[in-house]
């Protein structure tokens, strides 16, 4: 099955929204083109065979098979949250076809962005969810917000800036080593090679660093707890466990190329940029009272994770996928329930929230059960993933980094703990009345859960294979 058909369903979705029935039925409408992702995803995941189409410029390959159905699955529980709060409240109809209208283009972009086999097409895909998230962070009447979507979309602009001079950067590379230039990622990974020169060095340096900005990663994440803190719940969660993850496959991308050729400058660059941000997650953690910026800032915790993940490579690839893949059912579970949250007590401020597993059970049981899995308790996918990423830590030698690493995860997880804990089991402090919540509302973030249980106990045969293929390409064993 073509993966093109994943830009095509959102394509028709976004034409049949400008009819008068399909404005009407906006939400459903989502939902349905959802539906058609996720199965379409599905059918593309466990295919036998890769290929690519457009002249090579479109490649399925086990990377985009995997996230291709992580972020098209979590897109579907977005689109149940949306469809079901829009029936709750009605007054939320107001504008919804806009959101729906940029949430579709948004959706294949970012699916296109996965399959993407040249470097330049990859950075326009993204530029386009970036141009198409920021309308949504903006609340009409809300300044705050208005600015939110301003620095969102300045930070990503200058940061995809600073991936694109990379690009070319390595570019220059191969011409001054006498190769052909490109920008088709099967052909780089076949020219790279020999000692690194001043040009791929920059370029490498760049890449990270734009890149890691889309990621939220130190020194350029200054947008993220503002953006996620200001944005309505569906399209933090949008930001936080599609765009996410579509920015990371592009990172993934460069080096699965470049980490053979050059293992110690991919490795040094990736690590140092993910204890940074570490470190200055951690001290926003314990200073914090908001509750959507504190898993804002655990976000940017789990994404330093990652990065080392990512430096270490070899044995600790598998456990960076995994951790990769709870992280993004992680913050999905988080926003979409702080979201309910705090239109239940109109107040993000967690010392005004309390007696959570009273008032909103449903909440409140998805919102200890996420904080556990955002803090690596077994048996989540985010438990067993962390262990191995520090398991190769230990077995690359990397001691000192591994201390600090514990260190910073210890401190987090007792500031997040002392945080989120007494809103859990604390003595309601407001009486609200609030209509009785649903099991359907809560239907995705099961989904989402058993999959973080799955991760963390037994994958089925086939997903486990897929898994084992992405960590293969980047060094695996």
């Amino acid at each position: 099955m073509s993966p093109l058909l994943l830009v095509l369903i959102p394509a028709l979705g976004v034409l049949l929204l400008g009819s008068r029935s399909g404005r009407a039925r906006a939400p459903a409408l989502l939902l349905g083109v959802a539906t058609l992702e996720l199965l379409v995803a599905l059918v593309i995941a466990f295919e036998a065979s890769d290929t690519g189409y457009f002249h090579g410029y479109v490649m399925v390959d086990p990377t985009a098979r995997l996230f291709a159905t992580v972020i098209d699955l979590i897109f579907f529980g977005i689109a149940v949250y949306v469809w079901n709060r829009v029936r709750e409240a009605p007054a939320l109809e107001t504008g919804i076809e806009r959101f729906v209208a940029l949430a579709l283009v948004f959706l294949g972009a970012a699916n296109l962005a996965l399959f993407a086999n040249h470097l330049l097409l990859i950075w326009i895909l993204l530029e386009l969810t970036t141009l198409t998230a920021a309308p949504l962070i903006v609340r009409p009447g809300v300044l705050s917000s208005r600015r939110a979507s301003w620095h969102y979309f300045l930070f990503s602009s200058v940061g995809l800036g600073f991936a694109l001079i990379g690009f070319f950067c390595l570019a220059r590379s191969l011409d001054a080593d006498g190769r052909e230039a490109t920008f088709f990622l099967n052909e780089l990974a076949a020219r790279v090679g020999g000692p690194a020169d001043p040009w791929r060095k920059l370029g490498l340096a760049l890449v990270f660093l734009g890149f890691g900005t889309k990621l939220g990663l130190a020194p350029m994440y200054s947008w993220l707890p503002e953006a996620y803190d200001e944005a309505p719940p569906a399209t933090t969660a949008l930001l936080a466990a599609v765009q996410f993850n579509c920015a990371l496959v592009g990172l993934l991308r460069v080096v699965q190329v470049y980490r053979s050729a050059d293992p110690e400058l991919v490795s040094t660059q990736l690590v140092v940029i993910g204890l940074a941000s570490m470190a200055v997650s951690t001290v926003s953690i314990i200073a914090t009272r908001n509750i959507k910026r504190l898993i804002a800032y655990g976000s940017i915790n789990h994404a330093g994770v990652i990065a080392i993940g990512l430096g270490v490579g070899k044995a600790a690839s598998y456990g960076l996928l995994l951790y990769v893949v709870s992280n993004a059912f992680i913050k999905a579970i988080l926003f979409l329930t702080v979201g309910k949250i705090k239109a239940h007590y109109h107040t993000k401020d967690t010392r005004e929230i309390s007696g959570l597993i009273k008032d909103l059970p449903y909440s409140g049981t998805f919102l200890m059960i996420g904080t556990f899995a955002l803090l690596g308790f077994p048996p989540f996918g985010s438990f067993r993933g962390e262990l191995l990423i520090l398991s190769g830590l230990v077995g690359t030698g990397q001691v000192l980094v591994f201390a600090v690493f514990c260190a910073l995860i210890t401190i987090s997880f007792v500031a997040t703990g002392r945080t989120v804990f007494p809103m859990i089991w604390g003595e309601p402090k407001k009486k609200v009345t609030w209509p009785p919540q649903t099991a359907l509302a809560a239907a995705p973030k099961m989904v989402f859960l058993a999959a973080l249980v799955a991760m963390g106990i037994y994958m089925p045969s086939g997903v486990d294979l897929l898994f084992r293929q992405v960590a293969t390409s980047l060094g695996g064993p």
